[in-house]
């Protein structure tokens, strides 16, 4: 597998060409803490000029301050150079005069205004790729609705790919067989920790050239820094995951290499995934991220994992 995270590659059947590593902007909408709009406008700016060439975002990342923030560090980008994504699903509204939040529309017509006030936010004409966001409890109502928008959008080349975002993997993989998409974006469920896509999506997703972008590969910092009181999936992690993701971090120590690279690298190990996005809140996290992507892992540690029972054999690794 190639170290470079610039590296670009094709996302599904497409014409667009993503790189192996992209910014994810959860942080930069103040996720967990705030983030300076100069720092935030100086993280996607630092992606860029990294050659990084992928910008997740969504409305839902600090109520609209991610896209906004993203849109002023891309005033001086040139067109077209920086493929973004955005989501749709929830729209930004103040309800009786109240702070403004997101509310949940996957209808044709609330996916629809979802779309300009992204534009508008981020100042583009047009994005490249457009998720359907977290539609857990809303199935019927995404494809009917949110899926025939996205549909149209990208038959008429106002979008370039059709996506879906989710923490779970079972109905990414129902929409793989309902629908034409493009891409997931699949978050936290094929990751060192949990390789949940792994038995269903992701082979479906070769079988219909819909490429996986992983996010979520620390598992909201799990990963990162295996301690008690560490996230996992945003909450308190338990104490077993606590120890698994502590024996995880031991193996990669005898074999010289950092977690946070092992946990980065991993995913691209299975063909489906086309790149991996990394949420970072400053340009020295985004510069710690791209340092572990490019970070060498011997087969050996991966080999070690599966003998520790840290990762069952029919796990695809990087090679």
């Amino acid at each position: 597998m190639s170290t470079d995270p610039t590296t670009r590659v094709r996302l599904g059947t497409t014409s667009l060409e993503v790189t192996r590593l992209g910014l994810g902007t959860a942080p930069l909408g103040d996720l967990y803490e705030a983030v300076a709009d100069d720092v935030a406008e100086a993280t996607v700016t630092t992606a860029i000029d990294l050659g990084l060439g992928l910008v997740d975002t969504a409305p839902l990342y600090g109520n609209g301050s991610a896209e906004r923030r993203i849109g002023r560090a891309l005033a001086s980008v040139e067109h077209g150079s920086v493929i973004v994504a955005t989501k749709v699903g929830r729209l930004l509204r103040s309800i009786d005069g109240a702070e403004v939040s997101p509310v949940f529309d996957f209808s044709y017509d609330g996916v629809m205004r979802s779309v300009e006030e992204s534009l508008e936010r981020l100042g583009l004409d047009r994005v490249d790729i457009l998720h359907i966001h977290d539609p857990d409890d809303h199935h019927d109502e995404a494809l009917e609705g949110a899926y025939a928008a996205l549909d149209q959008l990208r038959s008429e080349g106002s979008i370039g790919a059709v996506g879906a975002g989710m923490n779970q993997a079972e109905m990414l993989a129902r929409f793989a067989r309902e629908g034409d998409f493009d891409c997931f974006l699949l978050a936290g469920r094929y990751t060192l920790l949990d390789q949940g896509g792994l038995a269903e999506l992701l082979p479906a997703c070769l079988e219909r050239d819909i490429s996986i972008i992983a996010g979520g590969v620390y598992n909201s910092g799990l990963l990162a820094d295996p301690r008690p009181g560490a996230r996992f999936d945003y909450e308190p992690a338990s104490a077993a995951l606590v120890a698994r993701a502590v024996h995880l971090r031991e193996v990669c120590d005898r074999h010289g290499v950092p977690l946070k690279a092992a946990a980065i690298q991993f995913p691209l190990g299975h063909p489906a995934v086309a790149t991996v996005v990394i949420g970072a809140r400053s340009p020295a996290e985004l510069t710690e991220n791209v340092a572990m992507f490019r970070h060498p892992i011997p087969a050996a540690l991966w080999d070690e994992l599966r003998a520790e029972r840290l990762l069952a054999e029919e796990v695809p690794t990087p090679r």
